[in-house]
């Protein structure tokens, strides 16, 4: 069963940006993915089954990256899945933080429930708990300095998209 809502988002990122930045999003990835645009076809953002939460994050990674990163796969990043060493966790971490704050801005003007997400369930129990407030301090940064332009400019569209509830 598709989620209307994560429908909603990916229609809202597709009319937003599919022509100014010849980029698509579309779910039922089994992993999230991010394939550059070739000649033959616009970059794809694929977010994980039908979730909406999976849809936001993967927006705000695309919010971020810059335009050299975005003619990478994946960002150019290698996905080290958990559980981490310490030095793999420190860097995923460190990777992470402004994306959630990202996510977590567009999921409350959709009314998404938003997640700290570490990702390494083997972690230990510091590590995760440090993760989480630097993501939540990285979330009151953002309120404070504000989003960058794409953002900024999905967010709006999501608040014109999802402003009747």
């Amino acid at each position: 069963m598709i989620d209307p809502v994560a429908a909603r988002i990916a229609d809202t990122f597709n009319r937003t940006f599919g022509a100014s930045h010849r980029t698509c999003m579309v779910g039922g990835g089994v992993e999230p993915l991010y394939e550059p645009a070739a000649t033959d076809r616009p970059a794809r953002i694929v977010y994980t089954r039908d979730y909406a939460a999976s849809a936001l994050h993967e927006a705000a990674h695309w919010c971020l990256a810059g335009a050299a990163r975005r003619g990478l796969r994946d960002y150019g990043y290698s996905y080290v899945p958990g559980p981490r060493d310490p030095q793999s966790r420190a860097a995923f971490f460190a990777s992470e933080y402004d994306v959630q704050a990202v996510e977590a801005l567009l999921a409350e003007v959709c009314a998404v429930r938003f997640v700290v997400s570490a990702d390494d369930f083997a972690a230990p129990q510091a590590d995760l708990e440090s993760f989480e407030r630097n993501v939540r301090a990285a979330i009151e940064r953002r309120r404070t300095r504000g989003l960058p332009l794409r953002a900024e400019r999905f967010r709006d569209a999501l608040i014109e998209e999802f402003a009747d509830g």
